[in-house]
């Protein structure tokens, strides 16, 4: 069994679990033991696209981590909490609230390439411990700010529609770089409108070339366990590599990438494919430099 599943994951539901739940409705359904991994961890307070790879699809769950992303995310101004998010505790309060005109005009200043302090209460490792769990424990955690690409960044919707009256908060739509932190943009954003605030929603809407339209629920995911047909639910491997090209091999070429030989003389452009068969089938990924054609990665199907 090799492709994807794609998981609108609810509240509540941590990557790790979601996992955890396809292993257990594959072995219920019969399949036996299946390689399962994800393609981008999302917090169990956020919902939406929530990549999970079968067989030989795991082995593009590194391409799905570096992907952009994007999100739907509500910022609820005048309090900040210690994990910038609904569950922390209250760290900071303001009576400060912005208008929608005021918002609007803050947001070029988040797009681009930006530096961006990440929250104390994230898994990135600092001395080879994670920092919420060095927060967690009472230490004051210093993050290093690093450098994020947003690539657009609008309004979604709010509490308000138009005009200058104060808001609560406000939804906004974010098309962001891997490594970015949605909690942390919205901390700056409050900042940069003279208050405070916190994610009171996060939704990610689409992960690489997977959204919401392919997405399924966890009580769709369970129906397999209690016998409903996986291929209504299961996409193909080569779903998660609609953004490269295809290289279509001859029979000798296809033997040779299967082989992990380096190819010379194949007519295309340098750049990264992904070769199939006369059969339609995915080999690999492979990559063209210089007139030679070598293998990236290598699928068993």
């Amino acid at each position: 069994m090799h492709g994807w599943i794609i998981l609108d994951k609810p509240v509540g539901l941590g990557s790790t679990q979601a996992v955890a739940a396809v292993k257990r409705n594959m072995r219920e359904a019969g399949y036996g033991k299946v390689k399962v991994g994800h393609g981008g961890t999302l917090d169990p307070l956020a919902t939406g696209v929530l990549p999970i790879a079968l067989g030989e699809a795991t082995k593009l769950c590194g391409r799905m981590l570096d992907a952009s992303k994007v999100y739907e995310f509500t910022i609820a101004f005048g309090t900040e909490t210690s994990g910038l998010d609904a569950e922390g505790e209250v760290v900071s309060t303001s009576d400060v609230r912005p208008t929608l005109p005021q918002v609007r005009a803050v947001l070029p200043h988040f797009t681009g390439a930006i530096d961006q302090i990440p929250p104390a209460y994230s898994a990135i490792k600092i001395d080879g411990k994670r920092a919420y769990e060095r927060a967690r424990s009472g230490e004051q955690v210093e993050m290093a700010s690093r450098q994020v690409q947003i690539y657009g960044l609008e309004l979604s919707h709010s509490d308000v529609v138009s005009g200058n009256a104060p808001i609560d908060s406000v939804t906004l739509t974010v098309h962001v770089s891997k490594g970015t932190y949605i909690r942390s943009l919205a901390r700056d954003i409050a900042y940069a409108l003279g208050t405070v605030g916190h994610v009171a929603m996060l939704r990610r809407t689409k992960a690489g070339p997977f959204g919401l339209k392919q997405a399924i629920s966890l009580d769709k995911l369970n129906e397999i366990g209690k016998g409903a047909p996986a291929k209504d639910i299961i996409l193909p491997l080569e779903a998660g590599l609609v953004d490269i090209p295809a290289l279509d091999l001859s029979p000798d070429a296809a033997m040779a990438i299967r082989q992990g030989r380096v190819l010379a003389g194949v007519a295309t452009k340098d750049g990264l494919y992904w070769a199939r068969d006369a059969e339609m089938r995915a080999l690999a990924l492979v990559e063209q430099i210089g007139g030679e054609l070598r293998t990236v990665r290598g699928f068993n199907l």
